[in-house]
């Protein structure tokens, strides 16, 4: 972890970052859309989360909410099914600059919160949407989960060992990083266009759209020729005995990725490693890779995981030691660059990528939902009396 925390702001607004000034509403979601919001907060966005009335628990306000995407905002607590919550959402709406939302398509439009409903209060409104499918095709109206969006792209079929199932590749390439990721990317290239004094737009995000891009390398070595086997058989997906992780003696792992021919050299030459005979002469031919990864097997297991790195680690022998979550934030290079941070009593990562100017930061622990719902409302104008009628009407919590 990093010795200090990251600069936080004050409580009263954004300062900082590259979008210092930018006002977001996020319906509240899990997964990729409060990722993509977490991601706009670290950047400086305001952000304000608007959470479900029926989950506002007072007691717990003061106290940080466990869930790490919601950091960096504050959280209002609405009824969405009730007149009064929509106009307050649409009072919202009004002043911002982005709507986040990660409904099953129509669900908004029926809330009468849909694009049409927004864009009648706010024509330069970006309105982002997150799901897996999208917003229309066959499978539009149906629910999945990162593996099911997967599935379809030929990436999943990709994901494994040879002559074994596909491997769930957790949930990263698909709900963070083709979904929130592509989101945030997204809502970002549509506020440029209306700064440059285009109209606001819909953002439809799909999971589906986001990591087939994402796969986009791994197509053009497929035409290239450099990826001719099937799961398990190629250069960059464990089947090349250079570019695989290996036990050591302790049972930890290290990762080898020694693909460059100098590369590869120092590896040789640190471990002392001695080819097999067998296989053929070219260490990028298939028919080879079995002999030498039992040979590069055998070796790894001579040494403990930690021996290996300290021997190879700070050189282009281009190996890791394999961290588990605990270890990860005491990595030496990790913990001088402050890629983990504890905030608020939480190690968690830190805002990325870095800006030499207008640095990002963790504004403030993830709230409670509705911790905020007086402060925002009074920002909105409402009096004590309408903030009071409203919480007897049981619009907001």
């Amino acid at each position: 972890m990093s010795d200090q925390d990251p600069v936080v702001d004050s409580p009263a607004g954004p300062s900082g970052g590259p979008l210092r000034g930018l006002r977001v509403v996020e319906l509240a979601g899990i997964g990729p859309g409060p990722f993509a919001a977490m991601m706009l907060a670290d950047m400086g966005a305001d952000v304000i989360r608007v959470d479900r009335a029926a989950e506002v628990r007072p007691e717990r306000f003061g106290t940080p909410h466990p869930d790490l995407l919601n950091r960096g905002r504050r959280s209002i607590g609405v009824d969405l099914k009730t007149d009064t919550g929509r106009r307050v959402v649409l009072d919202l709406v009004r002043n911002a600059d982005v709507l986040l939302e990660g409904f099953r398509p129509g669900v908004t439009e029926r809330l009468g919160l849909g694009p049409g409903d927004c864009h009648a209060v706010n024509p330069r409104l970006v309105y982002g949407r997150m799901t897996g499918w999208g917003q229309d095709g066959p499978n539009a109206a149906y629910a999945g989960h990162d593996l099911t969006y997967l599935a379809p792209t030929g990436i999943l079929h990709a994901i494994g060992r040879a002559d074994e199932r596909p491997v769930p590749p957790l949930n990263l390439v698909g709900d963070f990083g083709g979904g929130g990721l592509m989101l945030a990317f997204g809502v970002v290239c549509a506020l440029l266009d209306v700064r440059a004094g285009g109209a606001g737009q819909v953002v439809d995000a799909a999971i589906v759209d986001g990591a087939a891009v994402l796969s986009t390398a791994l197509h053009g070595l497929r035409r290239l020729g450099m990826w001719p086997g099937e799961r398990g058989g190629n250069l960059l997906d464990g089947g090349a005995p250079f570019y695989d992780t290996y036990e050591c003696a302790d049972g930890r792992f290290v990762a080898v990725g020694a693909l460059e021919p100098r590369f590869y050299a120092e590896l040789v030459n640190l471990t002392g490693f001695e080819p097999p005979t067998g296989g053929g002469a070219d260490r990028f031919d298939p028919r080879r890779w079995a002999v030498d990864r039992a040979a590069w097997a055998e070796l790894f297991r001579t040494r403990t995981r930690d021996e290996w790195a300290a021997l190879l680690e700070r050189s282009d022998a281009c190996v890791a030691p394999v961290l588990d979550w605990d270890e990860a934030p005491d990595h030496p290079h990790l913990r001088a660059r402050g890629v983990f941070v504890d905030h608020a009593g939480a190690v968690q990562p830190a805002p990325a990528p870095r800006f030499s100017g207008t640095p990002a930061a963790i504004r403030r622990p993830p709230p409670q939902p509705g911790e905020h719902t007086d402060e925002i409302l009074a920002e909105l104008g409402r009096s004590d009396s309408d903030i009071a009628g409203l919480r007897r009407g049981e619009a907001v919590a």
